[in-house]
């Protein structure tokens, strides 16, 4: 079992940047793909990126290259999401997730097992 606890969030104007992080319980930390989704008011979740256990070969949605990076800090369990340049459109409430392979994340939403309970941004214009 992994329980994963979003913070961070928060009112930021456009343009700004914001970090968020994700606190994951349990020993086995390296050997979970970590990802991060969001989902705005009447919009499907969306994948916004995700690592693999290593951390090597972050991938990201389009709208988030070249904006957000994901990073993994090992000793405290935490991985996180940097995001600058923000825009109006990127308020949503983000979410991150864990799985046993970084496909689950990029391609079988349906299968993520454990997800945190969300922290909202909000980008002003």
């Amino acid at each position: 079992q992994v329980q994963l606890v979003e913070s961070g969030g928060g009112l930021v104007q456009a343009g700004g940047s914001l970090r968020l992080s994700c606190a994951a319980s349990g020993r086995t930390f390296s050997s979970y793909a970590m990802g991060w989704f969001r989902q705005a008011p009447g919009k499907e979740r969306e994948f916004v990126g995700a690592t693999s256990g290593s951390g090597a070969s972050p991938t990201y949605a389009d709208f988030a290259k070249g904006r957000f990076t994901i990073s993994r800090d090992y000793a405290t369990n935490t991985v996180y999401l940097e995001m600058n340049s923000l825009k109006p459109e990127d308020t949503a409430v983000y979410y991150c997730a864990a799985a046993n392979a970084l496909v689950v994340i990029t391609r079988h939403v349906r299968l993520i097992k454990f997800w945190g309970q969300g922290t909202q941004v909000t980008v002003s214009s």
